[in-house]
């Protein structure tokens, strides 16, 4: 099925007792990821509460005053948790900054001491703890839904089911809560989010508030996306595509800026960046390699590679 240009599926059918739906929504998957590198799903993990609770704290909180989310913004993170303010982050090969500011949650490792020591802590709004708690709840939620999204992208690569799940065990994902303020002059070169590619496996995106992502097909056309009631939006990372060799598609998106009589309008959106742990190796399947595909990329792991994109962006020097 489709939904605004994109194969819509039924998480329910892959958690099925019924064979035949959880290999329907298996092929449903890879065949889409192939294609086009997105779907719409429904039947997943987010509870409609916490998606709520979330959004209206995420209003809330970037309704703050600048010098109060400025406290939150902790330069030598290289804006992985916390707060990132406006124009920072651009796309890779980009200098314009985007139009707009953000924060992050990140994981809670359980035990593994080594990457406690790794990953920085999340930063806590004094301010406003519903934004704190509907944050990680949701990372939950959204954490859980990815891990069953890639148990169906292993057996579509022809792997065994559960191959993802120690490697993104205590994962380096991100979830990120974005605003894109109302546009107040004419832009020079700046648009809400460049056209680029996701760095990490998959990205689960929560509705937007307001239309505005489009992704770009093999036809080089721009689609324009926005998930219904009770969907996610799932993508391909650049992680993901490397790991099968280009076999399943990283797509390149963007969030446009919106029509001169909206631009008085915020938009909100809150995608979950599913990154593995960063000694995963990010090295081509070898199943992926054939005769006619040859490895398109060099070894690397995925802190490795996590460094060398952050860099390209504008996060980390």
């Amino acid at each position: 099925m489709q939904n605004a240009g994109i194969p819509f599926i039924d998480l329910s059918d892959f958690l099925s007792t019924d064979q035949e739906r959880k290999n329907k929504f298996v092929k449903e998957l890879g065949e889409a990821y192939e294609e086009i590198g997105f779907v719409a799903v429904r039947g997943h993990f987010l509870q409609e509460e916490t998606s709520k609770h979330l959004y209206s704290a995420c209003q809330q909180f970037f309704g703050l005053p600048d010098e109060i989310k400025q406290r939150y913004e902790i330069q030598h993170l290289a804006g992985q948790r916390g707060y990132t303010s406006f124009g920072k982050e651009h796309a890779k090969g980009r200098s314009a900054g985007d139009l707009k500011e953000f924060w992050h949650f990140g994981q809670t490792v359980n035990g593994e001491a080594h990457l406690k020591s790794l990953y920085p802590g999340n930063i806590f709004i004094d301010e406003l703890p519903p934004f704190n708690q509907y944050g990680l709840q949701a990372f939950e939620e959204l954490e859980t839904t990815g891990r069953y999204m890639l148990r169906a992208i292993a057996l579509y690569l022809g792997l065994e089911e559960y191959y993802f799940d120690d490697k993104i065990k205590n994962g380096n994902s991100i979830l990120r809560a974005i605003h894109y303020p109302p546009i107040t002059q004419e832009p020079d070169l700046g648009v809400r989010a460049a056209e680029h590619e996701d760095i990490n496996l998959i990205t689960l995106l929560m509705g937007a508030s307001s239309e505005g992502l489009e992704v770009l097909n093999k036809q080089g056309v721009w689609i324009p996306i926005t998930a219904l009631p009770e969907q996610l939006v799932v993508n391909v990372g650049d992680m993901l595509q490397r790991l099968t060799n280009n076999k399943l598609k990283s797509t390149t998106h963007r969030v446009v800026n919106p029509p001169r009589d909206k631009w008085s309008e915020s938009r909100y959106s809150i995608p979950f960046f599913l990154h593995p742990r960063p000694d995963m190796r990010l090295d081509c399947l070898e199943n992926c390699v054939t005769p006619v595909y040859q490895r398109y990329y060099e070894h690397i792991s995925a802190g490795e590679y996590l460094d060398e994109r952050l860099k390209e962006i504008g996060l980390k020097k």
